[in-house]
């Protein structure tokens, strides 16, 4: 069985309850501050150790660090993303020990760091980076007192995953269970594509109605190499790496029927946009052995939800105090978080949400 990982997905790697001695506070949420002299101290760290940074980039979806400009260590847009994480670890801790009187003991940090492990792996998996060495390294690459705070935050954030109500624990027991419920969302999936010019739409649609089979609208109308085959174009599994998007491309479309509304459609080259229809000509069931990635996947995507709606009425009702050098703290678009005007836009190695990760298209 793969390793089963709780996530609160970009929710809490943000650090936890030290930094109170030295300096000025950078950041301060009910009470509890990370002064600037430890900040700064946490930023040349990343600055300094290339796995760290890879690993904590990847699970943060952002530039952590990179070289800034005069007496910084990293950029302003790497300064930002850090303190945004920084802040969410900060107000999450503080909530689980006033709401639940938590306090993790040996076994459940021993958990915790292995948790945490397993995330940054599965971060640097999926957005594609090799990062050197393994995540124990990363995080013995860190001083002491920020290792063992990013430990006592990841236990928090189990923690309080484990009591909302809203989520579906992580076990096999649940998953199969989840799957048994949802089991034609697991089929292997045999579709038919057509990508149709802007001009053909509505004589397509009106074939469509008329009663035209996915085959003989595809020969007709498809501009893709697939007309010839009716459309077909392939079988994919759950263990297909573009599984998931086709599976939300055929949607609720009857077997042997392409949807109503198709998807626009946008080549590399030439910028047209085209009409794509993906419908199922065949559907196969799939045991949940061989199912178990995508519902695992699911699980994680569905409790991130819940999580994340919580975390940020956490975030709301915080007392959230920053360094103005910082930027300030406001409701965005996004939810509350530091903001700082014309910050760069930098990335670091990570290119995708992992709330949000979905299969490339397969219709290129």
């Amino acid at each position: 069985m793969r390793r089963v990982l709780l996530v609160l997905v970009l929710a809490v790697v943000g650090a936890g309850w030290y930094g109170l001695a030295g300096g000025a506070p950078a950041i301060s949420v009910n009470g509890t501050s990370v002064s600037a002299r430890a900040f700064d101290a946490e930023l040349s760290t990343f600055a300094s150790q290339t796995g760290l940074y890879c690993y904590m980039s990847s699970l943060a979806n952002a530039a952590v660090s990179k070289p800034g400009a005069g007496n910084h260590a990293v950029t302003t847009a790497s300064e930002v993303a850090w303190a945004n994480l920084r802040v969410e670890g900060l107000a999450i801790a503080n909530y689980v020990t006033r709401t639940y009187h938590y306090v993790p003991d040996a076994a459940q940090l021993s958990a915790a760091t292995t948790a945490l492990e397993g995330e940054l792996a599965q971060a640097a998996t999926q957005t594609g980076n090799s990062c050197p060495g393994t995540p124990a390294q990363a995080l013995s690459a860190m001083p002491t007192e920020m290792r063992d705070a990013q430990i006592l935050d990841q236990a928090m954030s189990m923690y309080l995953v484990s009591q909302l109500h809203a989520t579906i624990p992580l076990t096999a027991t649940s998953l199969k269970a989840y799957y048994l419920a949802h089991v034609a969302r697991y089929d292997t999936l045999c579709v038919s594509v057509a990508i149709v010019a802007p001009n053909n739409v509505g004589l397509f649609h009106q074939a469509q109605l008329a009663g035209a089979s996915m085959s003989q609208l595809a020969k007709k109308y498809s501009l893709d190499s697939s007309a010839s085959r009716g459309g077909s174009y392939g079988c994919f599994a759950p263990s297909s790496s573009s599984y998931v998007s086709v599976r939300n491309d055929v949607g609720a479309s009857a077997l042997g029927h392409f949807p109503t509304t198709p998807i626009a459609y946008t080549p590399t080259a030439g910028g047209t946009t085209y009409a794509l229809y993906v419908g199922a000509s065949a559907r196969t069931h799939n045991p949940f052995a061989t199912a178990e990635g995508v519902v695992l996947s699911d699980v994680q995507t569905l409790n991130a939800t819940a999580a994340n709606a919580v975390k940020s009425s956490i975030l709301y009702h915080a007392a959230v105090a920053i360094d103005p050098e910082l930027g300030r703290w406001a409701l965005t678009t996004t939810g509350p978080s530091i903001f700082a005007p014309a910050v760069p836009g930098e990335s670091g190695p990570a290119t995708t949400s992992q709330v949000t990760t979905v299969s490339t298209t397969p219709y290129q």
